[in-house]
Formats: structure tokens, sequence, C-alpha cells
């Protein structure tokens, strides 16, 4: 035998060996960018990716979680860049632009490929035709109410009606001890709280902000609002500083004690036990104008995903997102996070899920979803239009007639683009 020759050919297979054991082990690492994990119990959507993982050997994920207000930032400037994240958390609001500006990936040929059964979706959210959005999990956004507030103020039932509302807040305002019965967040930064607080209003009441498609913004529903959110500030029962806030101090104030009455996201419930364990607090749908004897609208956000047009991943991105609206998993996660499936054959288990879910799903049973901004172009860029306007009739520089006039101008501008 000639033994120079055998040892190199020893060395030549060992070199093949190891090249084919790095590529056996090798691994595709992608991104998710959501605002999902602080707002579930510790670990919970840790917990889910791993068993992703193990169900996908050679795929690991990076969870990249932060507040909503910092996520959609991290997310502005990720599309600008093309660094976006290979799978993404997204609001209903952001998607339109998103995807007019190649953000985001159509994922119908993915689908295709996949021989994905689309029917089992709750709902597809489409720009163009193309389906850039799955509502992973849907939020209803009830009123909060700080039960001991209550109670210390003489407030035996939920306010149902806005009449009762204005009445119950100003029981809870007590400006000395820094106390008080409402709070609206309208920093313009991240300006949701014209769709989450202040339109919200128009939808409880079974009313619109459209017509035929376009802006409708100066009926009388939607001014009447207007006037009655501008009549609680000058009863001095919104908490002080509401051009500053956004979301997140809503609900600081809310955990603290602060403020009586928030309309807020079910996804929250969680957070709020966690940062004040102690806090009694209740909910209810939010107040429609007195006499209104129809169905209650019911605003709510979702927990939309999606993947980056800009992904080099996007096989591995898919089956993330496969997984996640899989009818085991969605009905596992939306259990632990208080919120409605977006799989329609998942079965959550709201016997573990905190006791005011239960509360949640009969008030959900009683109305219907209302959200006008999903889809809309430019829905962040209207919702901030109104908020200057508002945030002028704050200011007392203009009416409620006039700044719903001035909104829909410039409105009409954006939908004619």
């Amino acid at each position: 035998m000639n033994v120079r020759k055998y040892l190199a050919t020893m060395k030549s297979a060992a070199a093949v060996w190891a090249l084919c054991t790095t590529c056996a082990f090798a691994e595709t690492n992608i991104e998710f960018i959501q605002w999902w994990e602080p707002e579930m119990p510790a670990g919970a959507l840790r917990g889910i990716m791993d068993d992703f993982e193990a169900a996908n050997p050679g795929i690991k994920v990076k969870l990249v979680s932060g507040p909503y207000s910092s996520t959609r930032d991290q997310i502005v400037v990720g599309a600008a860049s093309g660094t976006l994240s290979d799978v993404v958390g997204l609001d209903g609001a952001w998607v339109n632009g998103l995807s007019k500006q190649g953000a985001i990936a159509s994922m119908d040929s993915l689908m295709a490929d996949a021989k994905y059964d689309q029917s089992q979706i709750a709902d597809i959210v489409k720009v163009n035709g193309q389906s850039v959005m799955f509502p992973l999990a849907s939020f209803v956004y009830p009123v909060f109410v700080n039960l001991d507030m209550a109670k210390a103020a003489g407030i035996e039932t939920m306010p149902t009606t806005r009449t009762e509302f204005a009445a119950a807040a100003k029981k809870m305002t007590n400006a000395d001890k820094n106390e008080y019965g409402w709070v609206l967040p309208l920093a313009l930064q991240n300006p949701g709280g014209i769709q989450n607080d202040v339109m919200s209003w128009v939808w409880a009441s079974g009313a619109s902000m459209l017509k035929d498609g376009q802006p409708d913004l100066e009926n009388e529903a939607v001014v009447g609002t207007l006037e009655y959110i501008k009549a609680l500030q000058d009863d001095g029962v919104i908490s002080p500083g509401i051009f500053a806030k956004k979301e997140q101090d809503k609900v600081e104030e809310f955990v603290n004690g602060r403020v009586g009455m928030m309309v807020d996201s079910l996804a929250h419930i969680n957070l709020i036990r966690e940062r004040n364990a102690k806090l009694n607090f209740g909910i209810s749908a939010l107040p429609a104008v007195d006499g209104y004897t129809g169905k209650r609208g019911l605003p709510y956000a979702s927990w939309g995903i999606g993947i980056s047009d800009s992904s080099e991943h996007k096989a591995e991105a898919w089956k993330l997102v496969e997984y996640l609206m899989s009818p085991e998993v969605n009905g596992r996660l939306v259990s632990i996070a208080n919120a409605f499936p977006g799989n329609v054959n998942a079965k959550p288990d709201f016997s573990k899920s905190d006791p005011l879910f239960e509360e949640a799903f009969k008030i959900f049973q009683s109305g219907t979803l209302a959200n006008e901004f999903v889809g809309l172009p430019v829905a962040e860029d209207l919702m901030r239009d109104m908020n200057v306007e508002v945030q002028k009739m704050f200011d007392g520089q203009q009416t409620a007639k006039e700044a719903a006039a001035n909104t829909q101008k410039q409105w009409l501008v954006e939908f004619a683009k």
C-alpha cells in the first residue's frame, strides 16, 4: 500500500467531512421586530420562538422588542434604510405607507409556493391587491376603570353613556392630589391617540368618519365628538400634558393610580398586572351618545405580521409567519395575550386567561369591530393632520366645527393623491 497516497486520501476525506458537517449545522438567523413581547407575560413569546426553533432545526429567531412607539420608530428607520428585520410586527395604520415604500413584501407567492390555505385566515390586509399583512391577534379597546377610585368617588356602575362618563370623570378628579378622571394622549410623534382615544367615540355610537370611501369629517357625529372631548378638557377632568403624552404615558398614569379611566388595548392587561399587582380595575364598552340603542362599535387594533421585502431569508421568515398563524400556535398565543385569534380554526383556552377577558369577550359578542383607519393611505399622516387641528381646538384657536373642516380639507388632498 502506498502510505503517502493513503494519508492524502484520508486527509481529503476528512476535509470534505468537516465541510459537510459545517453545512449540516449551518444556521439561518432571522430577526423579528415587534412590540408584543413586553405586553405578554415574561418569557411567553420567547417560549413560542423556542418551540418554533425546535420544530425548524437550522433557523434561529432573534426577538427585537420594545414599546409600541419606539418599535414603530425603529420600523420607520429600518424601512428607509433597507435594514428592516426579516419578520415585522405591523399596525394596520402603517401597512399602506410601508407597502408603497417597498418595505414590506407581498406574501402571495410565498403562500402559493407553500400551497397555503388562505381560507383559514380571519382577515388578510392587502395594498394594491397584494397580501402584505395577517392580523395575528386582535384586541378591542374598552374603557379601563380604576375601581377603587370609582368607589371612593361614589360611582357604583360603569358609565355606559357620554353623560355618565363625563359625570364619573368629574367625580374622580381631584387636582390637588394629581388625580384625574380621564387621560388623552395626543403627541404628534405617535398620533395613534386620534384613532384610539378620539375617533373611537364616533365608532362607539355606530357613526363614521367616511362616506362612500371618502372623508366625511364635518358630519354631526364627528363634530359632536370633538365638542364632547373639548368639554371634558374645559371641565378639567383630563390629565394635564395632553399634547406631550404617548400611549405608554397613558398606561403609566393608569398603573400608578393617577387617572380613573382610560381607553386602552386589552393587550395591556398583562402589563398592568405586572406593573401594579394591587391595582383593582375593570373594563367596560366605550360609552355611546345618550339614547343610542344600536350595536356598540368596538375600536380595535391588531398585532399584524408581515415580511420585510429586503429580507435575504424570506423562505425562513415565511415559515415563522406560517407557524404563528397555525391553529394550535395562534390559539396558544391569543390565550396568553388576551386577544382574539387570526386563524378561524384556532381554539383559544380562555380558562387560563385573565378573568377580565371573559368580560371583554362579552363586550366583543355584543358589539361590532370598528377601525376605519386600517388600510387607509398614509393613515398615520391623516391622524397627525387631525391631531394638529384638535390641538388647536384645545388651545382655543378654533371651534370643533372648524377643526373638523380644516382636517377635511387636508384629508381630501391626501385621498386625491
